[in-house]
């Protein structure tokens, strides 16, 4: 089955991931990841994309963005990903491609789905059992909205300002929403929505967003459609 055409909306916020070709290692060491991060951090200002949160796992990355015009995440994808192939082959001295095809991404539904799929993004490391705690990893975005550090790739979604009336209240509430960690159903959804190219969100948030585009925004039903009536 075709692939369904990525959808990027102005003003929404976007889960995005893309993945190493073969699933092979995108990062060998700390240099890599500072040189993606700072690739991110120069292309997001100058595109105007607002990046929420991210994670650099060994072999795929994770990104919570919303883009000001339809065109600006296309784009920071497309100077992204070519700027750090040539980067990547030129320092391990390879050649070709980097990357598993496009990126993938999809539409989250702020209210009811953009913390947790921040605490999505935090917990990665976790799953893949690189560290016991999202804190202990260096290459996310979760030490940041801990306290733990500053991170000036970070503008934060009006969301996560609203989690507390001062600096420490919002950083407690937010490592608490974290060690809560997700249920089986929110992660499936986060997974396959992602995956799928899926909007993921209430039901009348996908209805309402179905009206703006002729791209189908859900899963579509198993077996063969049914025959119109004699």
């Amino acid at each position: 089955m075709a692939r369904l055409p990525r959808l990027s909306l102005a003003g929404y916020a976007h889960h995005v991931i893309q993945r190493g070709n073969n699933r092979q290692p995108i990062f060998t060491d700390a240099a890599d990841r500072q040189t993606m991060l700072d690739l991110l951090d120069e292309h997001a200002k100058k595109l105007d994309v607002a990046l929420h949160a991210y994670v650099l796992m060994d072999n795929h990355f994770h990104l919570l963005v919303t883009p000001a015009s339809s065109e600006a995440l296309p784009s920071l994808m497309q100077a992204v990903g070519r700027r750090y192939v040539r980067y990547f082959n030129d320092k391990t001295q390879r050649t070709g491609t980097l990357w598993e095809g496009r990126y993938r991404s999809t539409l989250v539904q702020s209210e009811a789905y953009l913390l947790t799929c921040m605490a999505y993004l935090d917990l990665n490391p976790v799953r893949a059992g690189m560290v016991q705690l999202p804190a202990e990893f260096p290459w996310s975005s979760h030490g940041h909205y801990i306290g733990q550090r500053s991170d000036k790739l970070i503008t934060p979604h009006p969301l996560a300002w609203e989690l507390g009336n001062t600096p420490f209240a919002r950083e407690a509430a937010y490592a608490k929403l974290v060690q809560g960690g997700l249920s089986a159903h929110q992660q499936t959804a986060l997974t396959e929505s992602v995956v799928h190219g899926w909007a993921l969100g209430e039901e009348n948030f996908v209805a309402d967003l179905q009206k703006t585009t002729a791209r189908r925004l859900t899963k579509g039903k198993a077996g063969r459609p049914n025959r119109p009536a004699d």
